[in-house]
């Protein structure tokens, strides 16, 4: 069949096309993304502006007008962290509910980490040993580590780049106290998480998903995409330490000619390096592997394990 999965995240609604069914690859069929930059729509006390739900509601419109187009049999629509942090979030899902016909159903930080593990798990399959599995999202830092597909420790942290970059990035490029200040944050968040996991052991295999390792991983000299899927795909922490000062010392628009790096996200970069060279410093890993599938393919994949055979 054909499955829809509409991603309201906090950079971008995606809409992924996928055929499946039980027991079988997803295979991408279509992918229609727009950039909301829903959380950067708040205002001062957390609630999306009414600006931001106008556009939030016209981009899902597009976004059901493409899955109608592409014959989608099953939307599975969900939101993440800056729907599910918005002090309006009830407001907003009945108005996108009223207006679009769309319920979302938005997911805990926890439920956000367990689903992107369950996808790198199948990615790497059971001979990858216990998983160290990390995540960079606009609004959140997602940490799972397991050896079965439901890992035995996951948490979410307030700290996706989009986020950090709002509050704690304001110049461009920004000042080097800034930067500083913000290291010291991150640092002082991921600490707080890091004995939870060793006390499970060392992992065999690390992984990273997200837009923000697939961008470090290629300035760092990794394959482009249009090498395809198969092709592996790493992040060095010295690769990525050198690059840090010089993402602090550069315009988002300088970021933005790098190779591998969007435009849409370039401002973001720094932070994101930021959370990843803190993450990988903290847990001890010199070499992550990226992982092509992350959230959108665990809730597919969640679909289908509840799906009967054909």
């Amino acid at each position: 069949m054909r499955l829809g999965v509409l991603d309201v995240g906090s950079n971008t609604v995606h809409l992924l096309v996928v055929d499946a069914h039980p027991g079988a690859r997803p295979l991408p069929a279509h992918s229609h993304k727009e950039e909301l930059r829903l959380a950067e729509l708040l205002d001062d006390g957390g609630a999306v502006r009414p600006d931001g739900v106008d556009r939030l509601i016209g981009v899902l419109h597009e976004a059901l007008q493409a899955a109608e187009d592409k014959g989608v049999e099953e939307l599975l629509p969900f939101a993440t962290s800056a729907i599910r942090e918005a002090s309006n979030a009830d407001e907003v899902l009945a108005r996108v509910r009223d207006e679009t016909g769309v319920e979302l159903q938005v997911l805990t930080g926890a439920e956000e980490a367990r689903l992107t593990f369950l996808a790198a798990r199948r990615w790497f399959g059971w001979s990858a040993g216990k998983l160290l599995v990390l995540d960079i999202g606009g609004g959140s830092l997602e940490i799972a580590y397991g050896m079965d597909e439901e890992p035995d420790a996951a948490v979410s942290l307030p700290l996706g780049a989009g986020r950090l970059t709002s509050a704690w990035l304001p110049g461009d490029p920004p000042t080097a106290d800034s930067v500083r200040a913000l290291r010291r944050h991150v640092r002082a968040q991921i600490a707080r998480t890091v004995g939870e996991f060793s006390r499970l052991g060392a992992p065999d295999h690390v992984v990273a998903t997200s837009k923000t390792f697939k961008q470090l991983a290629r300035i760092g000299g990794a394959a482009r995409s249009a090498e395809g899927l198969y092709v592996q795909r790493e992040l060095k922490r010295q690769s990525l330490e050198s690059w840090v000062p010089r993402l602090a010392g550069m315009t988002a628009a300088e970021r933005g000619e790098l190779p591998g790096v969007s435009e849409g996200r370039a401002g973001q970069l720094l932070a994101g390096a930021l959370v990843a060279e803190g993450a990988m410093d903290l847990f001890g890993v010199e070499t992550l592997e990226i992982c092509p599938w992350a959230l959108r393919e665990g809730i597919i994949l969640r679909r289908l394990d509840h799906m009967p055979p054909e």
